[in-house]
C-alpha cells in the first residue's frame, strides 16, 4: 500500500471510528429504551421495522445524492439528519409518546443511516483505486471492521454504564453530541477522490436513472442478484437478534434494570467484530472461493441461533452469542469484497445502496414478526425461529456461486468496467 492509499485508509478508519462510536452509544440499551417508554415487544420491534423501512424508502434517493452531489455531501447530511432524529427520539421518551410518533421518527432515523450506506464504502474503494492500490479489499474492509468493533465496544459499554448511572435517555444525548463533532471532522478530512459527481437538474428523473442503474448493474447481474436476494434474510435476522439479546440476557440475568449487562451484549458483538475483521483475510485464504466462506458462515450462524434458543444459562448464552457474532463478522468483509469486485466504479454507491435496501427490506418484515413471536412464545423460541430463517441465505449464495464470477476466486481487486457488467 503506497503513501496515498495509506492516507485514504487512515481517513476511512477515522470516519468509521467516530461514526460507529456515535451510533453505538444507544445500541446496548435501545430495546430497553423503547420498552421503558411503554411500548410492547411487538411495538418496539415494529419501531425498528419502521427504521428499516425508512432505509428502504430513502436508499435510492440518497444514492442520487451520493452519486450526483458527492459522497462527502452524503456523509455530512447523514450526520446532521441522524443527530436531529436521535434528539427527537429522546423527546418521545420524555413524553411517553404513542406508537405512531415512534414510527414516524424511526423512519427519519432510517433516512439518516441511508446517507452513509454505500457512500462511505464507495468513497473508499474509488479513492483506493485512484491512489494506485492493487491489493485485495478484504484486508482494508477487515481493518475497518476491527476499528468499527473497537468503537462499538467502547460506545455500547459506555452507553450501558451511563444509562445505569443516570437514565436511559442520556446515551441518546451523548450520541447527538458526537455526531455533531463528526460533521466537523468529516468536513475537514473527507474529499471526493477518484470520483466526479454528475449532478442532475431533475431529481425525479435522476432517481429513476439511479434505480435503473441499480437494477442493470445489480439485479440484472446474476451473481450479484443472488447475493442481494439473500440479504433480506441475513440482515433481518441480524437486526432482530442484536436488539432481542438485550431484554433476553437481562431476563436470564434476573435483573431487569442491569443496563450494563445489556451494554455487555453489544460489547461482545463489538469485540467479535474486531476478531472477525482480523480473521477475515485469514479465513478467505483457507478457501478457493469467497462463496464457500459465506455458505459456511450462514450454516454455523443458524445452528448457533437454534442452540441459543434452547439455552437457559446466562453465561452459556453469552458464549453462544460471542461465537455467533465472530462467525458473522468474519464473513462480512468477504461478502463486501465479493460484491465490490462485481460492480463498476461509476455506479458503486448506487448499487451498494440498493444492496443495503434489499437487506433492510427483510428487517421490515422479520423484526416485527419475530417480536410478535417473542410476545407469544418468549425470546428463546423467537431466536430459534431466527436460526431457521437464517438458513434461507444458503440457496441464494449457492445460486450466486454457480454463476462462476471471477470475483468469487479473486485475491485482489477485479472491479469490472461498465461494459463488462452490462447484461
Amino acid at each position: 500500500m503506497n503513501a496515498a492509499a495509506r492516507k485514504i485508509q487512515r481517513i476511512y478508519l477515522t470516519l468509521t471510528l467516530g461514526n460507529t462510536l456515535a451510533a453505538s452509544f444507544i445500541w446496548g440499551v435501545n430495546t430497553l429504551f423503547l420498552l421503558d417508554a411503554g411500548l410492547t415487544n411487538f411495538e418496539a420491534f415494529a419501531a425498528n421495522a419502521f427504521f428499516t423501512a425508512g432505509m428502504v424508502i430513502f436508499e435510492v434517493p440518497t444514492g442520487v445524492i451520493a452519486d450526483g452531489w458527492g459522497r462527502r455531501v452524503s456523509f455530512l447530511l447523514g450526520t446532521v439528519t441522524l443527530a436531529g432524529s436521535t434528539y427527537l427520539y429522546y423527546l418521545l421518551w420524555l413524553l411517553s409518546a404513542p406508537f405512531p410518533w415512534w414510527a414516524a421518527v424511526s423512519i427519519l432515523l432510517g433516512l439518516g443511516f441511508t446517507f452513509f450506506s454505500g457512500a462511505v464504502e464507495a468513497w473508499l474503494v474509488d479513492a483506493l483505486h485512484f491512489s494506485g492500490y492493487e491489493g485485495g479489499l478484504e484486508s482494508v474492509f477487515g481493518r475497518g471492521q476491527m476499528v468499527s468493533g473497537v468503537a462499538m465496544l467502547g460506545g455500547s459499554v459506555a452507553g450501558g454504564v451511563i444509562a445505569q448511572a443516570t437514565d436511559l435517555g442520556v446515551p441518546f444525548l451523548v450520541r447527538v453530541g458526537v455526531l455533531l463533532a463528526m460533521f466537523a471532522l468529516a468536513f475537514w478530512l473527507m474529499h471526493d477522490v477518484g470520483f466526479t459527481p454528475e449532478r442532475s437538474a431533475h431529481p425525479l428523473r435522476a432517481t429513476r436513472a439511479v434505480l435503473s442503474a441499480s437494477i442493470d448493474n445489480g439485479l440484472k447481474i446474476p451473481p450479484v442478484r443472488y447475493v442481494m436476494l439473500a440479504a433480506p434474510f441475513s440482515t433481518g435476522v441480524g437486526f432482530y437478534v442484536f436488539y432481542a439479546l438485550q431484554p433476553y440476557l437481562l431476563e436470564l440475568f434476573g435483573d431487569p434494570r442491569a443496563y450494563s449487562v445489556a451494554g455487555l451484549a453489544a460489547a461482545i458483538v463489538a469485540g467479535a467484530e474486531v476478531v472477525g475483521g482480523w480473521l477475515a483475510p485469514h479465513v478467505r485464504g483457507l478457501f478457493r472461493k469467497r462463496t464457500s466462506v459465506l455458505i459456511l458462515s450462514a450454516c454455523i450462524s443458524a445452528l448457533l441461533l437454534l442452540v441459543l434458543g434452547f439455552t437457559q444459562v446466562f453465561w452459556v448464552a453469552l458464549a453462544l452469542l460471542t461465537l455467533w457474532a465472530v462467525v458473522d463478522s468474519a464473513a462480512m468483509p468477504v461478502r463486501q469484497a465479493y460484491v465490490n469486485d462485481m460492480i463498476p466504479s461509476k455506479q458503486r454507491a448506487t448499487v451498494l445502496s440498493f444492496a443495503s435496501l434489499m437487506g433492510s427490506s427483510g428487517g421490515v418484515v422479520i423484526q416485527p414478526a419475530l417480536g410478535r413471536g417473542a410476545d407469544v412464545f418468549g425470546y428463546p423460541a423467537s431466536l430459534a425461529m431466527a436460526g431457521v430463517i437464517q438458513l434461507f441465505v444458503v440457496p441464494f449464495v449457492l445460486a450466486s456461486r454457480r454463476q462462476g464470477s471471477p470475483a468469487d476466486v479473486a485475491k485482489a481487486s477485479t472491479t469490472p468496467s461498465t461494459e463488462e457488467t452490462s447484461p
